[in-house]
C-alpha cells in the first residue's frame, strides 16, 4: 500500500486553490473491494451490525433519480473502515490544515448512477457551528473513472477565500444546482472559475471546507461513485448551544454528560504529531 504524501507543489496548489487533484490514492483491488462495500451497504447489509449515522438512499425505497448517499459507512463495513481510518490519510490532511492531529469527522458513501440529478453547491464548513475550531478538510475518491458530464464534483478554484456564507437551498436534486454559489461569486464580484474533478479511478482530490463545491447530473451512461474521508483537527470540541444547527442535529448524539470532548469512539483520532492513534482502530479494522 503506497502512502499518501503530498508533495510542496500540490501543497502551494491546495494552499492557493482550495482544492489539489490526486491520480492515485488507492490502488485498484482497493476500488473492488469499496465497489462490492457499496452494493452491500445500499441494500441494507451492514457487516459489523451497527447502522451507518445517515442512510439516505436504500434498494427498493430510494429515488433512483437521486445519488444514493450513506454517511459513516466505516461503522457499519470494515472494507470502508480499513480505507477511512488510515493513518496515512489522517497525517496528510492535518500537516495540509496546520493542524496537530486529525479525526474523521464523517465519511460520504456516494453513488451517483446514470441520470440522477445534480447535488447543489455548498460550503462544508458552513453546517459545522456545532464543533471548534469549525474546520474541515476533505479527501475524495474516485471508484470509477470521472468525466464532466458523469457528474464529477465541481469545485470553484479559490472559493476557500470568500466570504463565509450560512447554509441555503436544496442539497439533493435542485433544479439550478449552481444558482447559491453563483449568488456568492456575485457578492464577492467575482466570475467563478469551476474546476471538474477529472481523474481515472483511484484518483481523486483534497477540497478545504470552505471551498464552493458540487456536481451536476450523471449525463454519461457509466455510475459515478466516490469515497469521502471527511477530516477535523484532533483538537475540535463541541460548541454546546450550536448542536441543533446543521449536522449538529445528528451527531450531537455522542456528546458526553459534563464536558465537550470528542468521544474517540465515534470521531477517532486517526494520526497526531504526538503518536496520538485512537487505540483499537486497527484491531477493529482487522476483525
Amino acid at each position: 500500500m503506497q502512502e499518501l504524501k503530498l508533495s510542496r507543489e500540490q501543497t502551494d496548489r491546495f494552499n492557493a486553490d482550495g482544492v489539489v487533484m490526486l491520480d492515485r490514492i488507492v490502488d485498484e483491488a482497493t476500488v473492488e473491494a469499496l465497489r462490492a462495500s457499496y452494493d452491500r451497504l445500499f441494500r441494507g447489509v451492514f457487516e459489523t451490525g451497527v447502522t451507518p449515522d445517515e442512510v439516505n438512499w436504500q434498494e427498493g425505497t430510494g429515488d433512483p433519480s437521486l445519488t444514493r448517499q450513506i454517511c459513516n459507512g466505516w461503522k457499519a463495513d470494515r472494507t470502508i473502515a480499513r480505507v477511512m481510518l488510515r493513518e496515512d490519510f489522517g497525517r496528510a490532511l492535518a500537516q495540509l490544515s496546520g493542524w496537530p492531529g486529525a479525526r474523521i469527522m464523517i465519511d460520504d458513501v456516494l453513488w451517483k448512477p446514470p441520470g440522477a440529478r445534480p447535488l447543489g453547491f455548498h460550503q462544508d464548513d458552513a453546517y459545522l457551528t456545532w464543533f471548534t475550531p469549525q474546520e474541515l478538510i476533505s479527501l475524495w475518491i474516485a471508484l470509477d473513472d470521472t468525466s464532466a458530464d458523469g457528474g464529477t464534483m465541481e469545485v470553484v478554484r479559490g472559493s476557500h477565500t470568500w466570504a463565509h456564507s450560512r447554509p441555503e437551498g436544496e442539497f439533493h436534486g435542485p433544479e439550478d444546482y449552481r444558482k447559491d454559489m453563483e449568488l456568492a461569486a456575485r457578492a464577492e464580484g467575482s466570475e467563478p472559475e469551476i474546476v471538474p474533478i477529472v481523474v481515472n479511478q483511484g484518483g481523486g482530490s483534497i477540497h478545504h471546507g470552505w471551498a464552493w463545491h458540487g456536481s451536476g447530473p450523471n449525463r454519461s451512461d457509466t455510475p459515478r461513485r466516490a469515497l469521502v474521508l471527511h477530516a477535523m483537527s484532533s483538537e475540535a470540541r463541541y460548541v454546546p448551544e450550536c448542536l441543533g444547527e446543521g449536522t449538529g442535529r445528528i451527531y450531537g448524539r455522542y456528546k458526553r454528560l459534563g464536558d465537550n470532548e470528542m468521544d474517540e469512539n465515534y470521531f477517532p483520532i486517526l494520526w497526531s504529531r504526538d503518536g496520538r492513534r485512537t487505540p483499537g482502530l486497527d484491531k477493529f479494522c482487522r476483525a
